[in-house]
């Protein structure tokens, strides 16, 4: 009897640590809110890999929630239902972003919920629709962009053959011509450390040529002033030799008149010829 009530209390401890490790788990994985949630339908378009019936919900990656069933559409094959519980606590709305969310390398995903405007109407029906982009994972990402790049390199073959033959070409003439390009290396850096050591004529140069045009302004000042100087009083000086040559003028215009007038005056002199109609006067 002692042998067989060992067995049973053996049995009962054991019964027990089953069922407060079930109860363990069960609560460990439970999400915040209990049984307290509302259902949603999430309406994928395309394939939803690494989604599958217990996968996580995260709004602003925080879990709220559960994926409770994964289907197929039977109207529209292209799409894929997915049934969620979320915590009562979260309101959806009509502008809620839905997408995927892959956790890491391993490719489980989940269902990532994200934001949504406070005046924006609640969901009715609550039927969230995900978006397009949201159904392809990092592997069916990175197959289509393999699949365009093949096609790419497929169309473009020539092209990419002849610029691989360019650049050889180019690569040689290079390898080929490794001798000059130094000599022309040599050469600029020659021309370099004399221009560096040119500085100080080129200084004294800049320095003369700002000495010639400082004299030319001088100069150009002393023209101006004397040219200032000259319309001030030479040309009163002009005017006053014009009327000096025309009284000059004048009197040698009469000196003239008078010879043609008394033309023995000029050789054996006298007075000057009385106009006609007068009377000479005797000398007393």
């Amino acid at each position: 009897m002692e042998t067989r009530a060992n067995y049973i209390l053996v049995g009962l401890f054991t019964l027990a640590v089953m069922i407060g490790g079930f109860a363990f788990v069960y609560w460990f994985s439970a999400p915040p809110g209990g049984t307290n949630r509302a259902r949603y339908d999430v309406v994928f378009e395309g394939a939803v890999s690494g989604l599958r019936p217990g996968s996580w919900v995260l709004f602003n990656g925080i879990r709220v929630g559960d994926v409770t069933s994964v289907r197929i559409d039977p109207d529209a094959p292209r799409q894929v239902i997915v049934g969620i519980t979320v915590d009562k606590t979260v309101t959806l709305r009509t502008d809620t972003w839905v997408g995927l969310e892959f956790q890491g390398l391993t490719g489980f995903a989940s269902v990532a919920l994200r934001g949504g405007s406070a005046s924006a109407p609640m969901l009715d029906p609550p039927i969230l629709r995900a978006d397009l982009t949201a159904s392809q994972d990092v592997t069916s990402a990175a197959r289509s962009v393999l699949r365009r790049l093949d096609a790419l390199v497929a169309d473009n073959e020539t092209s990419f053959r002849t610029t691989l033959k360019n650049m050889e070409a180019f690569t040689q003439t290079l390898a080929d011509n490794s001798g000059r390009i130094d000599r022309i290396m040599a050469t600029a850096e020659s021309v370099m450390n004399g221009a560096e050591g040119k500085l100080d004529d080129i200084a004294q140069a800049a320095r003369s040529i700002r000495v010639l045009a400082d004299n030319l302004d001088k100069n150009v000042t002393q023209m101006s002033s004397g040219l200032t100087r000259f319309s001030q009083t030479g040309l009163r000086e002009w005017e006053r030799l014009a009327v000096d040559g025309r009284r000059a003028i004048s009197t040698l215009e009469q000196a003239v008149r008078n010879i043609d007038q008394n033309p023995s005056r000029l050789l054996f002199g006298g007075s000057p010829a009385q106009p006609a109609g007068r009377p000479a006067t005797r000398a007393q």
